[in-house]
């Protein structure tokens, strides 16, 4: 599903990835963990299609990243659901509206919005607050929000960029149990994180990076800080 071959990434002097390899196979539940300036975010870039590889390959779904054409990254975007850490929803539209509105940029008829609007809310416990607006909502909802709007378009994976960042303990561990749902129905799910509490409670698989370098890839088991 995904697939990084000995992959760099640099910004001028700075070597955000270096030479990092590992397989994501379709379906599985991927925590990538580290601390600020590991690499997280310029993974998850990478997988986006918003940077390309200085060296090395990064495939997803067989497809190398670096034969996408610029007209074809809209399409190849759509069968990925990203959850942001700063939400990034319009605040002047209901969370109904906020959710249907990714249906609704690839040209799906309204009845389907509805259908698939209605069942997503009901499953991140939403369906009571699908007419209030983003400033009636705690951060918890409003990240529940944002994980309906990444997978109503039903996407092959989702990916979730440090989703509980600013929640605290309880409300995380909701957010990712959600997540959990969501890969239970098949769905690919890579979350990048730093709450090492939230990893150690769901024992998924954990690549960890360091300086730009994969450090260690533990298939299953609980994480073992240092």
């Amino acid at each position: 599903m995904v697939k990084f071959e000995n992959v760099t990434k640099k910004f001028g002097e700075l070597t955000a990835l270096k030479g990092v390899s590992f397989n994501i196979e379709p379906g599985e539940f991927v925590f990538v963990i580290g601390p600020c300036g590991a690499g997280k975010s310029t993974l998850v870039k990478l997988i986006l299609r918003e940077y390309l590889p200085d060296e090395g390959q990064v495939k997803v779904r067989n497809i190398d990243l670096k034969d996408l054409r610029q007209k074809e990254i809209p399409e190849y975007r759509k069968k990925i659901g990203v959850v942001f850490q700063d939400f990034k929803l319009l605040f002047d539209r209901t969370v109904f509206e906020n959710v249907a509105l990714a249906l609704r940029v690839i040209g799906e008829k309204e009845e389907e919005i509805n259908r698939r609007v209605e069942n997503i809310l009901e499953l991140v416990g939403l369906s009571q607050r699908a007419n209030f607006f983003p400033v009636q909502l705690s951060g918890g909802e409003l990240q529940r929000v944002v994980l309906a709007r990444a997978v109503v378009t039903e996407p092959d994976i989702v990916i979730a960029d440090e989703p509980t960042g600013n929640l605290d303990l309880g409300t995380a561990r909701g957010i990712v149990n959600l997540l959990k749902k969501i890969n239970e129905k098949g769905k690919t799910v890579i979350m990048a994180t730093h709450n090492f509490e939230i990893v150690n409670l769901m024992k998924q698989r954990v690549i960890e990076l360091d300086e730009g370098k994969l450090v260690s890839d533990e298939k299953k088991g609980k994480y073992h800080l240092a």
